[in-house]
This record gives C-alpha cells, sequence and structure tokens, in this order.
C-alpha cells in the first residue's frame, strides 16, 4: 500500500506528490509550521489527506512545546490550530480534524502534559487508521455501482495519494477490481496540477489496473463514444443539499454525463459532508498561484502581464450527482434528507 503519509519517531512523514511520477522522494517535517508548508504547497493533497496531515501537524508542534503549565499548553495549542487552520480553505476536512483534535484537547486539558502529548499523538494515529478502514467501507459500497466491465472515468487523483491509503473514488474501482470487474479507467489529466495524468495513473499503473490518460478537453467526445459507462470522483466538501466541492473542472463532466445519460457518482468520507453548509454557494474556493497556469515544468506558456484565473474547485450542482458514495452507505436525491439519515446510523 502506498504509504501517503505517516507518524514516525523523526517526525510526520509525506510522499513528495509534486515530484511524481518521476520522483519517488519523501518530505519528513519535524515541526508544525512544516505541516503547514507540506499542506499549502501540496506536497500532501486531497481531502482526507489534509484532515490527517492537520491532526498530526496539531500533535507534532503540541509534542515540541516547550510549555511547563497548562495555560501555555492552551496558549501554544491554539496558536498551532491557528496556523495549521489557514493553510487551505476549501477541504472541510482540514476543519473536521483541527475540530476533533480541539474537542480532544478540551477532554484531556487537567491531565499531565506528558500525558496530554502522548494522547493527542494517539488521536492522530487512529484518526489515520480510521481514514484507510473508512476508504475500504467505502470501496465496498461503491463497488456495486460499478459496470462489470467498460470504462469508467475520473477526474483529478481521489486514490491512496489523497487520503492515507486506499482511497475513495480510486478505492470504489480497486474493490471493484478485487470482486472480479473488468474496469478500464480514463484519467482526466486535470489541468493545471495534472492530478490525473501525475498521480492518477501512477497509482493505477503500480496496481495494474489498465488506465488511458486524456486531455480534460476529450472527456466529452470519449462519452459520445460511448467508452464511458460510468464516472467517480472524489469531493473535498459536500454541502447539505448534495452540492459537491471537487476540482476545478469537475463540473464540465458532471454536465456532460447527464447529457450523455452516464451516472455521476461522489465517493466521499462523510467527514467530507458538511451539513453546517446548506448549499454549494457557501463553500469557499481557494484561488491559487497564476503560475501554475502560465508555467508548466518552470516553462512560461503564456505571454507576460496576461490575466489568469486559477480556482482550485468548482462545485457541482446535487441535480448532476447520481449518487453519494460513503463509508456508511450510499445517499441518492433529496440528498438533504439522505445524508442527513446516513449521519444518524
Amino acid at each position: 500500500m502506498i504509504e501517503t503519509l505517516e507518524w514516525t519517531d523523526s517526525g510526520v512523514r509525506f510522499i513528495d506528490q509534486t515530484k511524481l511520477p518521476t520522483e519517488e522522494t519523501y518530505v519528513v517535517c519535524k515541526t508544525y509550521e512544516q505541516v503547514a508548508d507540506v499542506i499549502r504547497d501540496m506536497i500532501v493533497r486531497g481531502a482526507p489527506a489534509i484532515g490527517v496531515s492537520a491532526a498530526m501537524g496539531i500533535a507534532l508542534g503540541v509534542q515540541n512545546s516547550k510549555a511547563e503549565n497548562g495555560g501555555d499548553l492552551k496558549r501554544d495549542f491554539d496558536k498551532i490550530c491557528d496556523v495549521i487552520g489557514k493553510t487551505r480553505p476549501t477541504a472541510v476536512n482540514l476543519f473536521w480534524a483541527i475540530k476533533r483534535m480541539q474537542e480532544k484537547f478540551e477532554r484531556i486539558r487537567v491531565r499531565p502534559i506528558p500525558q496530554i502529548k502522548q494522547e493527542l499523538i494517539d488521536e492522530a494515529k487512529r484518526m489515520h487508521a480510521e481514514d484507510i478502514a473508512a476508504n475500504q467501507a467505502m470501496g465496498r459500497n461503491g463497488a456495486t455501482l460499478m459496470p462489470a466491465s467498460g470504462g469508467v472515468l475520473t477526474h483529478c487523483n481521489a486514490g491512496a495519494l489523497a487520503t492515507c491509503g486506499y482511497g475513495t473514488a480510486l478505492g470504489v474501482i480497486r474493490a471493484a477490481v478485487e470482486q472480479g470487474k473488468h474496469i478500464h479507467v480514463y484519467a482526466d489529466e486535470t489541468r493545471p496540477f495534472l492530478q490525473g495524468s501525475r498521480l492518477t495513473a501512477w497509482e493505477l499503473m503500480k496496481d495494474g489496473i489498465p488506465t488511458t490518460v486524456i486531455s480534460d478537453n476529450m472527456a466529452g467526445a470519449m462519452m459520445r463514444q460511448g467508452k464511458i459507462n460510468a464516472i467517480v470522483v472524489g469531493a473535498d466538501r459536500i454541502a447539505a443539499n448534495g452540492d459537491v466541492a471537487n476540482k476545478i473542472g469537475t463540473y464540465s463532466v458532471a454536465v456532460l454525463a447527464k447529457e450523455h445519460s452516464i451516472p455521476f457518482y461522489v465517493a466521499a468520507p462523510f467527514s467530507t459532508i458538511d451539513l453546517d453548509t446548506p448549499t454549494g454557494e457557501g463553500i469557499p474556493i481557494e484561488q491559487r498561484n497564476a503560475k501554475e497556469v502560465t508555467h508548466i515544468a518552470g516553462r512560461q506558456m503564456v505571454p507576460e502581464g496576461v490575466g489568469v484565473e486559477n480556482p482550485a474547485f468548482d462545485v457541482t450542482p446535487a441535480q448532476y450527482v447520481t449518487a453519494i458514495i460513503t463509508e456508511l452507505g450510499i445517499a441518492r436525491a433529496p440528498y438533504t434528507e439522505a445524508l442527513k439519515k446516513l449521519g444518524e446510523r
């Protein structure tokens, strides 16, 4: 299994996703500030992985704290959470993880400082293990929706690299293949960061799952030619009404899928569902550096001074989503009721 991130005695260890697929190198963070940089710079990415990275960053920061009393430790803890919380605004798992660590801290803050530190480390490790188990359950649930054979399109990377292991959308595909289904994956390259061509293709090649990379603007033509039988993507935040924020370009794929009567599935852990945000209109969309669009491998590809838009995500309205796959089960429209019921299980 790909080790996207892990807690080690030396620090939090991440595979450097900016170097894939040509270099398989790792970064070890020894401070919470370094973990924040790793999240911000997309060395680690994907909503579930960002969440667990945040938890490990908080645990690392508290472990390194020099506080000698509870009051000073609380001040350090709050500062660490604030820094981690400012890294990436769209993925709700980041804030879910921070909240969970805050709740844990409040429950144990009167205990001896060494015990507090160890319990926060244990909580972050527990979240890592829970994520893998959730992905595997999600995969089993979603595999039932995949065709017995045929092409499945995915956009961006929602695999082991976007999680602590196994994956969300790719977890569904992996589980379907493990069940004997004959899936050929079409991976959108996913401009401008190329998560599909760099990361999804790399993962699936390692697993021996047949994969074809296509440029983002080929998706509609592939659908019309009958090469795509289903679409499955991940999510960075799902609003209470089923609107889905995912990598920029997802909305276009969903609209094309509806036009061609192809099912469009979203796979995400329940922690990605934000029941406090009524609709996708309330989801903040991260704007990233223009150089991600203007430069490829360090080489400028557009005229100097031209205007550039680089939103990292878009929102797909719930009306385009066939079903939302979680570890707790599968939700179908109307999502406001279905997602709420899942959360009550």
